[in-house]
């Protein structure tokens, strides 16, 4: 068992039982355990297979290539539209997780076989035709901008032509990328965390507000 692995289960104060369990369920299926991404994650022959977390209203189990998965339980959900390959099977009880066991250890082991297969997620491999006009006008003015929007991953592009795409004033589009030029040229997503204080990095968990209020 992995020491910062015992450490993060031992300081939860939500979910603890639950990630316990998970834990429990995933070392049955023989991975090795790790610790990724500020949360468990297991392997096999140091490919990611799956990673147990915790958020407010759930716990969850990921499988890093869950859009592979048949899935005829029909259990696995994808956490954003915007995420293209993993999927989640979400708990709000241990009950729960008890009662999915024998499914759980199956989706594992599919999980494996997908991995040592080879298969991969066909991913959008270019998103220039959905870039809005007023983002690309950016880019023409600033190379650098443009570099650094080029240089996120697709996913953390996707979260920005979200948000960017959702006003329909233009005026309204562009104040909103020139308010996130800052966070894309430091390599930041929309959700990233940029003070350093959240217990869920990289993911942001509000704490920047407490900044905000000692201001």
């Amino acid at each position: 068992m992995n020491e910062d692995v015992n450490k993060y289960l031992n300081e939860l104060k939500k979910w603890k039982e639950e990630l316990i369990k998970l834990r429990e369920i995933v070392l049955s299926c023989e991975l090795k355990e790790e610790f990724k991404w500020m949360h468990p994650c297991y392997t096999d022959n140091e490919k990611n297979i799956v990673l147990i977390h915790e958020f407010k209203n759930y716990c969850a189990i990921l499988f890093h290539k869950g859009a592979l998965l048949k899935d005829p339980e029909n259990l696995l959900v994808q956490q954003t539209e915007n995420v293209q390959s993993a999927r989640q099977i979400r708990f709000t009880a241990l009950s729960e997780i008890e009662e999915l066991e024998p499914t759980i250890k199956e989706y594992i082991q599919e999980a494996i076989g997908v991995e040592k297969s080879g298969l991969k997620v066909k991913m959008k491999k270019s998103i220039d035709s959905d870039l809005l006009i007023e983002l690309k006008q950016k880019f023409n003015k600033n190379p650098e901008f443009k570099k650094a929007f080029n240089n996120l991953t697709t996913g953390r592009q996707r979260g920005y032509l979200l948000h960017f795409s959702k006003p329909k004033q233009p005026k309204t589009r562009i104040s909103r990328i020139e308010k996130n030029m800052r966070r894309i040229i430091d390599g930041y997503g929309i959700n990233d965390c940029v003070c350093g204080l959240s217990k869920r990095k990289p993911n942001c968990d509000g704490s920047h507000k407490q900044l905000e209020k000692n201001e």
